[in-house]
C-alpha cells in the first residue's frame, strides 16, 4: 500500500514539473518579447542590445531562473550597499545573498544600464563602437562583471548562434523609428491574430472567446480567476498573458477584467479617450486594446502617471 502510495505521488508530481516545463519561455520568444526593450536602452545609454540582450539570456536562463521568474532580475545584479528597493535572497557563491527585486523586467533592463553607465571600471566600453559586441564582451570580464573565464566567449557565441549584432546596427533604428515601428507592430500583430481559432481553444470551455474591435481575441475574467489558470486553459505560457496585458505575475484579475490571448496593437479605433473616474492609463490600454507603453510616449508621460479625471488621452498621436 505504501509502495503504491509512493508511485502515485511520483506520478503526480512527474506530470506537474512536465507541466511546468511546458511553459518554459524558449530562447526565441526570449529575443522576440525583450528586443525592443534591448534597443530603447542601446539608443538611450549607448550599450550594444546584442550584449544587453546575450547577458539577459545567459544571466536568466532564458527567463526561467527562479531569480527571473520571482525578482524579475534578469542579470544577476546584487544588492551592494546603495540598493534602497526590494530585494530577493537565493544561495549563490555564498548562501543567502541578497540581489535586487523589481516589479516589472523594463526595471531590471533600465538598472542594467544605470549598473554600467555609472560605474567608472566600466567607462571605457563607451569608448568602443557600438558594433563591437567583441570588445564589450572581453571588457566586461576584464571589468569584474562575473568571474568566470568563458563569460565573453559565452555572450559571443549567444550573440552570433543568435544574430543578435544585428539590433547594433545604428543606421536600421535612426530611419524613421515611427514608421518601422508602426510596421512590426501591425506585421508582428496580424501573424499572430492568422494563426487560427485552434490557437486560442479553451481546453475546459470555462471562458468563452472573444474579439475586440481593435481585432484581438480575448476571454473575460470570472470571480475568483488567477493569470496561471487562464494561461494554462489555453495552453499558454503565463509569460504570454502577463506580457500582452501589462500585468505582473501576482496580479489577479476582477470580476470583468479584459485578458488578452495576443498583442494589443499600436494604434487604437478611436484617436482620443475623456478619462472618467478611476481609470487608469492600463484601464484605458485594456480597454481601447492598444499597448500601454505607446500610450506613455504619445502622452509624454512616465509610467505609474495617473490621468486626471477630464483629462484627454491621445490613443493614436502625439499629445500636442
Amino acid at each position: 500500500m505504501r509502495s503504491l502510495l509512493f508511485t502515485l505521488i511520483f506520478l503526480s508530481c512527474s506530470i506537474l514539473f512536465a507541466q511546468a516545463g511546458s511553459k518554459r519561455m524558449t530562447r526565441a520568444e526570449y529575443i522576440a518579447t525583450y528586443k525592443d526593450d534591448a534597443i530603447e536602452e542601446m539608443q538611450r545609454t549607448g550599450i550594444p542590445a546584442s550584449i544587453t540582450l546575450a547577458q539577459g539570456i545567459l544571466e536568466s536562463g532564458d527567463g526561467n531562473s527562479a531569480l527571473a521568474r520571482y525578482a524579475k532580475n534578469h542579470f544577476g545584479i546584487k544588492c551592494h550597499s546603495d540598493w534602497k528597493g526590494p530585494t530577493f535572497t537565493m544561495d549563490d557563491d555564498a548562501k543567502d545573498e541578497c540581489f535586487r527585486k523589481y516589479r516589472k523586467v523594463i526595471e531590471s533592463y533600465k538598472d542594467h544600464s544605470a549598473f554600467l553607465t555609472g560605474r567608472n571600471r566600466y567607462a571605457f566600453l563607451f569608448e568602443l563602437k557600438i558594433t563591437d559586441y567583441k570588445g564589450w564582451a572581453k571588457g566586461l570580464k576584464k571589468a569584474g562583471y562575473a568571474t568566470n573565464p568563458k563569460y565573453p566567449d559565452l555572450l559571443i557565441g549567444i550573440i552570433e548562434k543568435n544574430e543578435l549584432y544585428k539590433f547594433d546596427d545604428p543606421k536600421a533604428h535612426k530611419k524613421d523609428q515611427k514608421q518601422l515601428a508602426e510596421k512590426k507592430d501591425k506585421k508582428e500583430d496580424r501573424s499572430k491574430s492568422n494563426k487560427g481559432s485552434t490557437a486560442y481553444t479553451s481546453k475546459n470551455g470555462n471562458h468563452k472567446v472573444a474579439t475586440h474591435d481593435n481585432n484581438i481575441k480575448y476571454v473575460i475574467a470570472k470571480s475568483n480567476d488567477n493569470l496561471e489558470d487562464i494561461a494554462d486553459e489555453f495552453n499558454m505560457g503565463l509569460w504570454q498573458i502577463t506580457k500582452y496585458n501589462d500585468l505582473e505575475e501576482t496580479d489577479s484579475p476582477e470580476l470583468g477584467d479584459i485578458i488578452y490571448l495576443q498583442p494589443k496593437r499600436g494604434k487604437a479605433k478611436k484617436d482620443i479617450h475623456i478619462v472618467n473616474s478611476g481609470e487608469t492609463l492600463l484601464d484605458i490600454s485594456q480597454m481601447h486594446g492598444v499597448k500601454l507603453k505607446k500610450l506613455w510616449k504619445r502622452n509624454r508621460v512616465e509610467e505609474g502617471y495617473q490621468p486626471k479625471v477630464g483629462e484627454k488621452i491621445y490613443l493614436n498621436k502625439k499629445r500636442p
